[in-house]
């Protein structure tokens, strides 16, 4: 797992601790802790009150350290401490500033993989109300920077512009929360938020692709922002041309801005990545280490901090001495743990949700609403292609039978041969899984 900052770690540490703490126990306590330092091997939590803090030392002290060391993959201690409501609410405010000034032009290390989109970003940010790149499509494998440099827009347009609105969010997010404003009878609020805005920047657009209500929306917020001159800046795992059922006129619209595309780093942007992180630590790494580190990681930035952040936490709470013997059990560490989640019939089960617009809990029960038996079909077929499981251990997480699945695998066979679309869709699902 990648942490970039202190709130992301205690985020980590709270999602953890929600597999060892009763839901009641969480809410009322651990909910009310908030993060301020970490030092001389501590991580210093705050909170307003002051039977918070007792309860979670007698009751929770111990989880949450042992979720602390599930996360960074080291021993770390925690402190609590009380703030009043004004300290608290100048902590968080630091807090948030801490996450936002890691992702800026500056500390994004530039190469000749990177260069021209490094270039088209820091244009928008310059010029965020009359870019002549409107949308920026900045496209590229998981890894290589891309949320950095959005968020790098982000940052300096906030600071240089403090009135502009901006909305960030990632596609995931933008999907899920339409499809709630579309249930509950809120989407002119979803619209007042999304197309009111200067800049709306969305991270994995490729998530958009064959979820036509959603996209439809954003093809509807995309022409309302766009007539206003507002900005648009997306990131994607892939170009257009390669999300297979996206609408054509989504696509053109798309291919009408800039596209900048990010390949993996070369050896010297990698090795510019690693001293980097580590000034930003206040630690020097040997250059011997710093190559070999570099000759291992090739493609994922990401797998780079974390290294570096593991060497710092062993020099700062072990006084260990950095060498290529450490360095080299920490990559096996990083890049094992940064992994892509593991593809499971759950995750599948979810995007085809969000792509067919029906719910989880819909495809898994017995209804022959035709919408609704069909995206059971498409997520038993996916799970038959993309996983190696026998049809009567897939039949068993759908509640049918070998025989069933095997019908349902033969019949989607079918449709997917004389059905482009459905083909296509399909597909888009195994991409995004992949992702």
């Amino acid at each position: 797992m990648s942490i970039n900052s202190l709130d992301e770690l205690w985020l980590a540490v709270c999602d953890d601790a929600k597999n060892y703490i009763a839901e009641v126990g969480y809410n009322a306590f651990v909910k009310n802790l908030f993060p301020i330092k970490m030092q001389e091997g501590k991580l210093i939590l705050g909170t307003g009150n002051i039977f918070v803090k007792e309860a979670v030392e007698v009751y929770y002290k111990e989880i949450i350290e042992k979720c602390c060391t599930n996360i960074m993959g080291i021993p770390l201690k925690i402190e609590i401490t009380v703030k009043s409501g004004g300290d608290a609410e100048q902590t968080t405010a630091a807090s948030k500033t801490s996450i936002n000034s890691i992702f800026t032009f500056d500390n994004f290390i530039v190469g000749s993989s990177n260069e021209f989109a490094h270039a088209a970003c820091l244009s928008v940010a310059n010029n965020p109300l009359s870019s002549e790149y409107n949308p920026l499509l900045i496209y590229g494998n998981s890894g290589v920077g891309k949320t950095h440099l959005m968020l790098a827009i982000k940052n300096y347009v906030e600071e240089k512009n403090p009135n502009l609105k901006i909305e960030f969010i990632r596609c995931e997010d933008f999907t899920n929360e339409f499809i709630e404003a579309t249930q509950t009878g809120t989407v002119n609020m979803f619209h007042q938020r999304f197309r009111t805005v200067d800049m709306l920047m969305i991270d994995d657009i490729q998530f958009i692709a064959g979820k036509k209500q959603t996209e439809e929306e954003f093809f509807n917020t995309f022409n309302a922002l766009t007539e206003m001159g507002k900005q648009i800046v997306l990131t994607s795992d892939r170009p257009p041309k390669e999300m297979q059922v996206m609408n054509e006129r989504m696509k053109n619209r798309l291919e009408g801005g800039l596209m900048a595309d990010i390949n993996p780093p070369d050896f010297e942007t990698r090795v510019g990545i690693i001293n980097s992180k580590a000034r930003m630590m206040n630690f020097q790494i040997p250059e011997n280490v710093v190559y070999f580190i570099a000759e291992q990681i090739k493609t994922n930035t990401r797998q780079l901090e974390g290294v570096v952040k593991k060497l710092q936490a062993c020099v700062n709470l072990n006084k260990d001495t950095i060498t290529i013997s450490l360095a080299k059990n920490f990559i096996q560490e990083v890049v094992r743990d940064t992994l892509p989640d593991p593809i499971t019939i759950d995750r599948i089960i979810e995007e085809v949700s969000r792509t067919y617009n029906v719910s989880k809990d819909e495809i898994l029960s017995k209804s022959k609403v035709a919408e609704i038996a069909f995206a059971r079909q498409v997520a038993i077929y996916v799970s038959w292609k993309v996983l190696n499981l026998s049809y009567s251990e897939i039949g068993k997480h759908f509640g049918k039978n070998h025989t069933t699945v095997l019908y349902t695998i033969n019949k989607m066979r079918e449709i997917t041969a004389g059905d482009s679309y459905q083909k296509g869709l399909i597909k888009d699902i195994m991409l995004n899984l992949e992702s």
